[in-house]
């Protein structure tokens, strides 16, 4: 059996999280509850939690790229991808791995400065690449063992809320984005 490294200590995640210029996210259970929701003609429905999507919102307000990487197609996912100005989604990568790498490529960012959220075993290899590695609390075993931040929400309940707040605090944002959101006209005279 191979040794697990330990998890990172609170300083040396902030410091991760720190650096992040990019986040990218799985959709079904990570930015949703994992349910799908099918009738005669096919996919119907999925569940988005809006803290998760307006943390997305506060995230590109403050300067952080995000994206989207999933496995499945859907036009639910195009939509709300849209709706949340994500910078990029990539669907229909059933190898993980590739589209993480496609990713990075496309937009220009190393891996070290990249933060993926994934809950599944076929999350593993971009886990094992990003800068910081994330996942909601009702991951896989196997996930939640080998990331370095394990959130304290589950899938599509605000996990990955929780994220975009560590990556902005940790970077020094979070009260300039905070400070927009209670007053958007302030903007001008808050850097974020």
């Amino acid at each position: 059996m191979t040794e697990l490294p330990p998890k990172p200590s609170r300083d040396e995640l902030t410091e991760r999280a720190s650096r992040v210029r990019l986040l990218i996210f799985d959709v079904d259970g990570v930015l949703t509850d994992g349910g799908l929701y099918y009738g005669g003609d096919g996919e119907l429905m999925k569940r988005f939690d809006v803290k998760d999507g307006h943390g997305l919102v506060m995230a590109r307000l403050a300067g952080l790229r995000t994206a989207i990487l999933t496995a499945r197609t859907s036009s639910i996912v195009e939509v709300r991808g849209l709706e949340l100005g994500v910078t990029s989604v990539l669907q229909g990568r059933k190898n993980k791995l590739a589209g993480f790498r496609e990713l990075l490529a496309q937009l220009e960012v190393p891996a070290g400065e990249c933060a993926y959220m994934g809950d599944d075993v076929n999350d593993l290899g971009p886990l094992g690449l990003a800068g910081l590695s994330a996942c909601p609390a009702d991951a896989a075993p196997e996930v939640r063992q080998e990331v370095h931040y394990v959130a304290r929400s589950r899938g599509g309940h605000g996990a990955a809320r929780e994220l975009v707040e560590l990556c902005l605090k940790a970077s020094g944002r979070w009260e300039a984005t905070v400070q927009h959101m209670r007053d958007p006209d302030a903007l001008q005279a808050v850097k974020l």
